[in-house]
């Protein structure tokens, strides 16, 4: 999954500089920012732009702007091609350009399109002209009036028609630190999403498995540090678990467990079990609640040692030892830790 901010010239230079600061750490590559935003009050606009262009440039943050013909005018440019010079790869178009426009620009720009509004004509008007649609996002709005989302199946609906057209997909989840303005509630594709602000990692993740979306952003100004912590480590594919596992099996905690590519329904499996040398006598060889951690113990044979988290209620098994239980709070993570995806087990 790609993951990535929202920054805004309204926001101050120093604010801005410390979110550039947290994205970087927390391995995220991209940004996105409107250049043509009423609300926005800005003194000098040229400048203020050159200057949040350098500093995702230092940060080797790639910026998404939203631009328009008015916006070309606002930075002093006789022609929107004139902004690759200024460090801006990606801009995202709504309207004011015509596909033979569009066709041109995809041989300079990478180009962002509102997913919600595009149409088979008109992606029939672009291969007319041309257009190289591998260049192409389509990246849904954000929402900033309550009750005006969309549901997650109908971005999934326009995602995956787009994807077969060779179109890269994006959306926004809101943020739960600092609220942009001037409604402060929430910027998010999805509109469950505004009343689930707190858990930015599982809206994402139902971003990126349940609506099919390639890059995910948050929309707002600012996240929890506990919000960059858990984002830092999805982008390594890795979520932070926490749970009660007896101290027989300390072992398996506080390191990176991952399941494996071909996942099972039922459980997850850990790979790096596999290599564990530990001797597993049987013991409390009891039914499998959804969220149990286990193991597998001699009577297993060649499968001794192997970690496995049940993803449903399992029945008792002589072989399978229970050794602990993830908290409650967590088990919603379950349905996306597969194909690959890793887990860190804390130990309450």
């Amino acid at each position: 999954m790609k993951t990535g901010i929202s920054i805004y010239l309204g926001t101050s230079p120093d604010k801005n500089m410390e979110i550039l600061k947290k994205a970087k750490a927390a391995g995220i590559s991209y940004a996105f920012t409107s250049l043509q935003i009423p609300e926005e009050n800005v003194d000098d606009y040229e400048r203020e732009t050159k200057k949040l262009l350098e500093k995702c440039k230092k940060y080797g943050i790639q910026l998404i702007a939203d631009a328009s013909p008015e916006t070309v005018k606002k930075l002093s440019c006789s022609t929107i091609e004139e902004l690759e010079a200024w460090g801006i790869s990606s801009i995202r178009l709504d309207y004011g350009y015509s596909p033979k426009d569009i066709a041109k620009l995809s041989k300079t720009f990478q180009i962002v399109l509102n997913a919600s509004t595009v149409t088979a004509k008109d992606i029939q008007d672009w291969k007319n002209a041309k257009a190289d649609l591998s260049r192409f996002i389509a990246c849904h709005n954000y929402y900033p009036k309550e009750y005006t989302g969309l549901s997650i199946e109908r971005v999934r609906e326009i995602n995956e028609y787009l994807k077969t057209e060779g179109f890269q997909t994006m959306a926004f989840v809101p943020g739960n630190m600092i609220m942009r303005g001037p409604l402060f509630a929430g910027l998010p594709t999805v509109e469950a999403h505004r009343f689930s602000k707190n858990d930015i990692v599982l809206n994402m993740l139902e971003m990126y498995f349940d609506a099919r979306c390639d890059m995910v952003m948050t929309g707002d100004v600012d996240i929890s540090e506990e919000a960059w912590k858990n984002i830092e480590m999805l982008n390594q594919d890795i979520i932070e678990i926490k749970a009660a596992i007896d101290k027989k099996y300390h072992f398996i905690s506080g390191v990176i467990h991952h399941d494996r590519i071909d996942s099972s329904s039922f459980i997850f499996r850990s790979v790096e079990s596999r290599m564990l040398k530990n001797r597993i006598q049987p013991e409390n060889c009891v039914e499998r609640k959804k969220g149990s951690i286990c193991i597998s113990n001699s009577k297993y044979l060649r499968y001794e040692g192997e970690v496995e988290i049940a993803r449903q209620d399992l029945p008792q098994d002589e072989r399978v030892n229970v050794i602990g239980h993830m908290d409650s709070a967590y088990l919603k993570y379950l349905p996306y830790i597969k194909n690959g995806m890793g887990i860190k087990l804390n130990n309450e």
